[in-house]
This record gives C-alpha cells, sequence and structure tokens, in this order.
C-alpha cells in the first residue's frame, strides 16, 4: 500500500488566555493518511498515559491497542466500535480501547475516580501525540459487551472508551455527514460559563477575556 505524505490540516483554536501551541494545535480529525504510526511512537505515548497523575496511585487504567498491520487484531478491536464510528475510524493505522478498573486493588471498594484517572492518562496520551505531529480521536461510541467478550475482560473492569491514532488527513472519502463535521470550525464555551466563585453561575473574575492584542507592558 502506497504511504500517503499528506500535509497535516491544523485547526487552530482561538484561546481567550495564551496558551501553549501544542495544546491549541489538539484536535480530533475523522480522516487519517495511510502513513503508519511508528513503534517507538506508541510506546512513548503509552509511557506518556504511564506517568499520569490518579487517586493513591492506583493507576487503573488499561489499554488494548491494534495497528492496521496486525489485521486480525485490528478488525477485532474495530469491530467493539458502533457503526458509525467503525465508518471512519477503519482508516486509522492505530486503534486503542481504554478500559478502567472501577474498583480499588487494595481493598475492593469502589473507585468514584477511576474514570477520571483513565480520563488523565488519556490526555496524557493524546498531548503527547500532539506533541509529535500525531492526531488521536477519542470515541465513547463502543459496544463494552462486545469488548468484554472478545478480551475477556475480567469482573469489575469495563470498556469505556475507544481511541484512533494517526497522521489527520484531508476528509475528501469521508461519509457526507462525517465529512461536515471534520471540516466544522472548532469553538468552545468562554470560560466565563464554567470557571465560577461565591455561588454557582457567578464567573470567577480571572475567568473575564482578556485582550491578546494588547502589549503586556501596558
Amino acid at each position: 500500500m502506497k504511504t500517503t505524505l499528506a500535509r497535516r490540516p491544523i485547526k487552530h483554536a482561538s484561546p481567550e488566555f495564551p496558551i501553549q501551541e501544542f495544546i491549541a494545535n489538539r484536535w480530533s480529525p475523522y480522516a487519517f493518511t495511510d502513513r503508519p504510526v511508528t513503534e517507538a511512537d506508541l510506546s512513548s505515548l503509552f509511557e506518556a498515559a504511564r506517568w499520569a497523575a490518579s487517586s493513591y496511585n492506583e493507576q487503573p487504567w488499561s489499554y488494548f491497542v491494534a495497528t492496521r498491520h496486525a489485521a486480525a487484531e485490528f478488525e477485532r478491536l474495530l469491530s467493539c466500535l458502533v457503526p458509525a464510528n467503525q465508518a471512519w475510524a477503519k482508516a486509522a493505522p492505530v486503534l486503542v480501547l481504554g478500559v478502567v478498573s472501577l474498583k480499588f486493588a487494595k481493598n475492593r471498594e469502589d473507585n468514584r475516580a477511576a474514570v477520571h484517572d483513565l480520563g488523565l492518562a488519556s490526555a496524557n496520551l493524546v498531548m503527547e501525540a500532539t506533541a509529535r505531529g500525531l492526531s488521536v480521536h477519542q470515541m465513547i461510541g463502543i459496544s463494552p459487551g462486545r469488548a468484554r467478550d472478545l478480551y475477556h475482560i475480567p469482573l469489575n473492569f469495563e470498556a469505556w472508551t475507544a481511541m484512533a491514532i494517526g497522521y489527520a488527513g484531508n476528509g475528501e472519502a469521508l461519509p457526507a455527514a462525517v465529512r461536515e463535521r471534520d471540516r466544522a470550525h472548532r469553538h468552545r464555551k468562554q470560560t466565563a460559563e464554567f470557571v465560577f466563585t461565591g455561588a454557582w453561575g457567578r464567573p470567577a473574575p480571572l475567568a473575564k477575556p482578556v485582550d491578546l492584542s494588547k502589549d503586556a507592558t501596558d
């Protein structure tokens, strides 16, 4: 298969406050080129996940990974996605299934931070990927029951999310509805809509937008 070395498109964020460039450049494409991801890069992505913070250092996350080079394993993991996600994720060179332990290993009590901590680990992975010029599209649209059956996931563990990893493509071959989402402008709530002080819905003063064009010495 011929590798497509297309220029990676970037949908830049429009931050209210200064942030690191690689955070502003992170986005979730639906289209991927057929360029493979090296094993060295993948190892570093999971190393980044390894060093995420977690409650009591429980590290309640586990991952299954499959690359297109291992066709049977790739199809197995792809089959755990809902059909709408299979339609575009099948073109990604790497698929990942995120599994979380819902009980603390030390006492089998419920771990209310478990899903949060899986998110922290995956966020580390995504930021490392972005810094390396890779893109990640995370998905909640999976079949946890199918994943449990196929991978023999034990009791008190649950498949929670999936990720497609690779180099962002131009999206022309995507189904029309997905192509429209892939091209959509990035937008977020303003910080004043979710950073409060004193009472619910009262914006914290620090959340008020600043004029980034103004000289910092003014």
